[in-house]
């Protein structure tokens, strides 16, 4: 087994949002809006929750080698508004 590499930031950001935009927001904007997708950005893999926290613990329990995940909310320009408290 291969340990999987650690990409830079915005590189994770760039890959993830296109895959977001092309392969993903198609298959869950209309059910699951407001909801926070992540994205393996190395497989293509996503999970869907409520937080982000919940959904990147869904994803890795489905790719517990997942280094590279991008978080987008379903509906919305941004996962979080700004001074909002985690999750």
């Amino acid at each position: 087994m291969t340990t999987p590499v650690r990409r830079p930031r915005g590189e994770t950001a760039r890959l993830g949002k296109e895959m977001y935009q092309r392969d993903i927001l198609p298959l869950v904007e209309a059910d699951h809006h407001g909801e926070v997708v992540a994205i393996d950005v190395d497989s293509g893999d996503y999970a869907l929750a409520d937080t982000a926290l919940a959904a990147v613990e869904r994803l890795r329990a489905q790719r517990p080698d997942a280094v590279n995940i991008l978080c987008e909310r379903v509906g919305y320009p941004t996962l979080r508004k700004f001074g909002e408290l985690y999750p």
